[in-house]
């Protein structure tokens, strides 16, 4: 959840990545290079309005590679768009719509904003889609990265406040493909310098306060071409049956600190089984009830965590269910 940025000046604007120079940094200084070999490269991916600076103003997401251009290990963008770009995964059209949770804490004591320090508030029940003072915490915060995502062209569909006060999402979607994961770095970038600017601290942990509290994920929402059309829910079924088998290979790549929130408790299902059913928030994946009485449509993964890398969650789950033969 390391993200990093700086900023350079180009003579005029530019709205394609692939008019914008490569650029490097000191990778030493992120342990992602040794010392005496310190330059790693960055190539320009995918271009946003900038909504702090404004004007002709952008944010550029890059992913990182060795000066002979060979992507790090923490650059898993790469191998994600090497599924997306195969034949058979660019044919079906995979629509993502991320449900991104996160958590504000305090700046100074780690705790949740709004929380009496060392204290905790009332039990869960109001403060889901809730408001009021006492029970909607950082408003003024969630409602200026909306705002910000709008303005910087991501594909941002709604926020909502959660279970645990302090803790919030945002859904970002439908996004195809590779853009799915460009989108959900750039706002969890703005979300970051809006927290910045305000002096609270955004936390993406899965679970960030212990015992009966619900933990934070990032469900992702996914259907193909063929899901969405007549006879998709065949497909529907045939494809979650597919993540079952590979349910272990799919947790490992979910997030960490997962084990944390899968529990089977606080609207999860537990971390060794999989299970899946309608209107179910309890499994790991979720059939809607339109889905189900229309035919056709999407489902809902539940099992990704608040910190997953969505290259690694949007790809995995288009490569099980499209290229991946049991």
């Amino acid at each position: 959840m390391d993200l990093r940025s700086k900023a350079r000046t180009i003579p005029g604007p530019v709205s394609d990545p692939a008019k914008l120079p490569k650029w490097n940094y000191d990778g030493s200084s992120t342990n992602q290079a040794p010392g005496q070999d310190s330059e790693v490269i960055l190539y320009p991916q995918a271009i946003f309005k900038d909504p702090f600076r404004r004007g002709n103003n952008i944010l550029v997401i890059c992913d990182v590679y060795t000066p002979a251009g060979e992507p790090l290990p923490t650059n898993k963008r790469h191998n994600a768009a090497k599924i997306f770009s195969h034949p058979d995964v660019a044919a079906e059209v995979p629509w993502y719509g991320i449900e991104q949770e996160y958590t504000l804490l305090q700046k100074d004591t780690n705790w949740p904003l709004g929380w009496p320090i060392g204290g905790f508030p009332g039990p869960q029940g109001p403060y889901y889609c809730g408001i009021g003072a006492d029970k909607a915490y950082g408003r003024d915060i969630v409602d200026a990265h909306y705002k910000a995502c709008l303005y910087a062209g991501i594909n941002i569909s709604g926020i909502n406040g959660e279970v645990m006060p302090g803790q919030w999402e945002f859904q970002v979607g439908p996004s195809v493909g590779i853009s799915a994961g460009d989108e959900i770095w750039a706002a969890r970038y703005i979300l970051e310098r809006i927290t910045e600017i305000a002096g609270v601290v955004v936390s993406f942990d899965p679970k960030p306060i212990p015992g009966d509290w619900n933990g934070a994920g990032a469900h992702t929402n996914y259907s193909t071409k063929s899901m969405r059309e007549d006879g998709g829910y065949e497909i529907i079924k045939k494809a979650i049956e597919k993540l079952g088998l590979r349910h272990k290979e799919h947790i490992a790549a979910y997030g960490e600190g997962n084990e944390r929130r899968l529990t089977g408790k606080h609207e999860t299902a537990d971390i060794n089984t999989f299970t899946w059913g309608v209107a179910n928030r309890g499994s790991s994946i979720r059939v809607g009830r339109d889905t189900e009485k229309e035919g056709k449509g999407y489902f809902e993964d539940r099992r990704p965590s608040s910190n997953m890398d969505p290259y690694v969650v949007t790809s995995l789950i288009a490569e099980t269910t499209l290229l991946w033969k049991p």
